[in-house]
């Protein structure tokens, strides 16, 4: 008897850790699970409103501390610097978009899953609307202030056609130049660079210098709805719809067609 119960108590002891690492095994592959979607996606759109509404402050804020100065270095520099950074802390988690327009044409481009590009718009448009708001609670002032770059064309006499024809172009040919350095520079295999998040900086400082003074150069769609829901300034809005996307799609169909790699060309394969 003495003898077996040594191997009694072993064969206790190894079911009982059995029973323990089943459990534990199974705890994991459900927390494995849980944490998989979080990362898939509710953290890229948690990192999309977060940072869109840094972006949007920022850039509201830069505005606003330029009125009544001439020129548009102040918030070229301002925008500019501040996407860069975000794009370069946030990038990993969620591709680091803060604009509708570059989220099309990454996903167009095949740069992201279709379940995320709507989630994706509404997290940028609800962060727009919270870096607007934060802006105006940070220094009231008129409500148009708060409509854009340059006040996003209050400066500009919209009533003409040619005007609105004018703006409208702009804002398409500056997406155009914006998307396709994020494509390019971030999703295509053959000329991504770690220097991506740099380079679309610059892009946005380059489009807001050149365009400002004809469009306030927005380029982005939750970076005109924001302040317009603030300020509730609604004139000539369709303009920052219309023009980025416009510009979105001429970017997919550079991409896909002409300059993409073999994955992501649609011809010439």
């Amino acid at each position: 008897m003495s003898e077996k119960e040594p191997k009694t108590e072993v064969f206790t002891i190894a079911g009982a850790e059995a029973g323990e690492t089943t459990t534990e095994k199974g705890k994991s592959k459900t927390n494995q699970k849980i944490c998989s979607i979080y990362e898939q996606y509710i953290q890229p759109c948690l990192a999309e409103l977060f940072g869109t509404a840094l972006f949007v402050f920022v850039g509201c804020a830069s505005v606003i501390g330029n009125v009544g100065v001439e020129g548009s270095i102040q918030p070229a520099v301002a925008h500019g610097l501040a996407l860069g950074v975000l794009i370069m802390v946030l990038g990993q988690i969620s591709g680091g978009h803060f604009n509708p327009a570059v989220s099309l044409s990454v996903y167009l481009c095949g740069g992201m899953p279709l379940t995320l590009l709507g989630p994706y718009i509404l997290a940028q448009m609800s962060g727009g609307m919270i870096g607007a708001g934060l802006a105006k609670v940070r220094r009231n002032r008129e409500p148009t202030e708060y409509c854009n770059v340059k006040h996003i064309l209050t400066q500009i006499a919209l009533d003409i056609l040619h005007a609105l024809g004018s703006a409208t172009v702009a804002e398409m040919m500056m997406t155009l130049f914006l998307s396709t350095v994020v494509c390019m520079g971030a999703i295509n295999s053959r000329t991504r660079s770690q220097l991506a998040p740099f380079c679309i900086g610059l892009t946005v400082t380059a489009c807001i210098l050149a365009g400002g003074e004809v469009s306030g150069a927005c380029m982005n769609p939750a970076r005109a709805f924001g302040p317009a829901v603030v300020a509730n300034h609604w004139d000539h809005h369709w303009i920052y719809w219309i023009g980025p996307t416009c510009g979105a799609l001429l970017t997919v169909s550079f991409v896909r067609l002409l300059f993409g790699d073999q994955k992501t060309r649609v011809v010439l394969k």
